[in-house]
């Protein structure tokens, strides 16, 4: 065996199968110093290349594609150790807290969403020094339903992070029919509720998917047939307003119903952001991009891959 096919014998061991050198020396009879220069010689040779991935540089460089290819402000990759969704969901919502303790100003009106992700994030907020803030919900909260929204939990957080009262909106999110919503929607402490979500600088939400399981499914807001209409229809939601694959609205009938911001009005906030991820809400959060209504996506690693690449 020749010198070349032996540094390349020893770094196979060393560099592939983990072994010492204590071992590799044992192994094949050879002294330590030896397979030291061994090493040596096969990188000095180009037989072994050895390569770094910075984590934290890869997850900027899939940032930027993102936002260039979305037209976005800011976008923020979380990483996570692995695809489960209940890690996914917390690495974002650190994410997204630090995010919003960094850019938040002092009389800002933040508008929140609600759902577990909304949550989790609220429960990482810390105090904050700024003053004047107001935080409100952007959709109605009140259902008979026994599955939770965390929509109280939430607002009650973040209203103590930010040492204030929080508002919210004590109206179901989506009516039975428009005119009852219509009549409701005249009162003048709703119309205040109502005129402070317009009135946000920053507005803050999680997607809801359209399988049977979905949060927004379990509240009984919704007729079965209506259901099956949007899961044919929509890919997903934001504040309980339903859109398609291009980010279209799917329904007009329930979207009349609904209580609380439109879509298009959080295309203007300052701060619109879009805190998602996990597989199964791919196809909700692609929507709500090719829709426009977001400026500033909080997602993981592994969604992240799949928004840089998918058409």
């Amino acid at each position: 065996m020749n010198k070349n096919q032996l540094s390349i014998q020893v770094a196979r061991l060393y560099y592939q199968l983990e072994y010492s050198q204590q071992q590799i020396a044992k192994e094949l009879n050879i002294s330590r110093p030896t397979i030291s220069r061994l090493l040596k010689y096969a990188k000095d040779n180009g037989f072994v290349k050895i390569t770094i991935t910075d984590p934290v540089n890869d997850t900027e460089k899939l940032a930027q594609t993102i936002k260039d290819k979305y037209k976005l402000r800011h976008v923020i990759v979380a990483q996570t150790p692995s695809e489960n969704y209940q890690l996914i969901v917390e690495q974002i919502s650190h994410a997204a807290s630090r995010f919003l303790s960094e850019q938040i100003q002092s009389d800002d009106i933040l508008g929140i969403g609600w759902g577990m992700t909304i949550y989790e994030i609220a429960k990482r907020m810390k105090d904050s020094d700024r003053n004047g803030i107001q935080v409100v919900q952007l959709k109605g909260s009140v259902t008979h339903s026994q599955a939770t929204t965390f929509a109280y939990e939430a607002l009650t957080l973040f209203s103590e992070a930010y040492h204030t009262i929080g508002i919210s909106l004590p109206l179901p999110v989506i009516f039975d029919n428009y005119e009852t919503k219509r009549i409701v929607e005249q009162d003048r402490h709703i119309q205040h509720i109502l005129a402070l979500q317009q009135a946000a600088t920053v507005a803050l939400y999680t997607v809801g998917t359209v399988r049977d399981e979905a949060l927004l499914f379990q509240l009984g807001y919704l007729s079965e047939a209506e259901k099956n209409g949007l899961q044919k229809a929509a890919v997903g939601d934001i504040c309980s307003r339903f859109y398609t694959a291009s980010g279209k609205i799917a329904d007009m009938s329930v979207n009349e119903r609904t209580v609380g911001i439109e879509l298009n009005a959080l295309a203007k906030k300052r701060l619109s952001i879009l805190a998602a991820g996990g597989a199964h809400k791919l196809a909700a959060i692609h929507g709500a991009l090719l829709g426009g209504y977001t400026n500033t996506l909080i997602t993981d690693y592994w969604t992240a891959q799949h928004l840089a690449t998918c058409n």
